[in-house]
């Protein structure tokens, strides 16, 4: 089946904009899927859609004044699972207009965006989106040097916090955490949350791949569970860590029994930002700036729900 570079999903009300600037794409030589060429009549757009964005290479979200669109909505729930899924890139893009993302889709700004702010014959927003979509950067645009002006020295780089001599690192497994700890002191949340994976899964006797059982979640050995939930808590301050993440989870309702309640762990994927428009994405955020409280550990897509049987040996182990 025909490949197609990007999937441009807009709001119908923008079409005029969009088709603009899919014309211009193809002037670069690249083939945008546009619903309005690619659907015929007589067919079902939710299934034509859902056919086409397997078929895409990267794809295209833009936001009009007017706001989302219907179909737009569903559109974005499923290319960010292929986001996730395939690693394909999705780029916003603000057109004329609009000079920053929708409040409520705050994962998408973990993500560079485009901007047509004062048209959409603006070449330099075409070039970046261009590069967004291919991954080659355009040299098309002129590069216009500044004017050297003597400058006073450069203050002295800013030098992350050191580790402090009193981290415990106990482990009754032995496991190292000191790595852990260098990530977090360093605010690599990305690294870090996959270190976080990498000492739970080497702590209950598996390999790098595997996922944890109920009961080894349930039975987690508490001083390793308290040296990684103290590690986050401190160097995120505050913002992120299993007993940050418990505490959401009992403010919802939840009750930290052991048990798994799926009307409160849907309130909780809300309040943590794992959720979009009642459709679990995962699209995890790696910035205390931008994502919500208790976002983080996700443990790379590997605890999951097995994080409400933590919260349990949290309460047992007296956190």
């Amino acid at each position: 089946m025909e490949q197609f570079d990007v999937f441009l999903a807009y709001n119908s009300l923008d079409k005029p904009e969009v088709q603009d600037i899919a014309a211009a794409l193809r002037r670069r030589n690249l083939e945008p899927w546009i619903d309005d060429e690619q659907i015929r009549p007589g067919r079902p757009f939710q299934d034509e859609i859902q056919q086409a964005i397997p078929l895409v290479k990267s794809a295209a979200i833009f936001f009009g004044v007017l706001g989302l669109g219907r179909w737009q909505s569903w559109e974005l729930r499923s290319l960010i699972n292929q986001c996730v899924n395939r690693g394909i890139p999705v780029i916003p893009v603000l057109l004329p207009g609009v000079n920053q993302l929708p409040d409520n889709l705050i994962f998408l700004n973990e993500f560079r965006w485009v901007c047509f702010s004062q048209s959409i014959d603006d070449g330099r927003a075409l070039s970046l989106l261009e590069w967004g979509i291919t991954g080659i950067k355009p040299e098309s645009q002129p590069i216009i040097h500044p004017p050297v002006f003597e400058r006073p020295s450069k203050p002295p780089k800013t030098i992350p916090e050191a580790p402090t001599q009193t981290d415990d690192l106990s482990s009754e497994k032995g496991i190292h955490y000191t790595r852990l700890r260098d990530l977090l002191v360093a605010k690599n949340w990305k690294e870090a949350d996959k270190e976080t994976y990498l000492v739970m899964i080497q702590v209950v006797g598996k390999k790098d791949g595997d996922y944890f059982s109920r009961d080894e979640l349930l039975n987690f050995p508490c001083i390793d569970l308290l040296t990684i939930d103290r590690l986050w808590v401190k160097y995120s301050n505050g913002h992120f860590g299993f007993s940050v993440q418990k505490e959401i989870y009992l403010s919802v309702g939840g009750k930290a029994d052991g048990n798994y309640y799926e009307e409160i762990w849907e309130k909780f994927g809300d309040r943590v930002g794992w959720k979009f428009q009642n459709m679990w994405i995962f699209a995890v955020i790696y910035s205390t700036n931008k994502a919500p409280k208790g976002h983080l550990p996700f443990g790379e897509f590997k605890l999951v729900k097995g994080i409400v049987y933590l919260f349990f040996r949290i309460e047992t182990c007296k956190l």
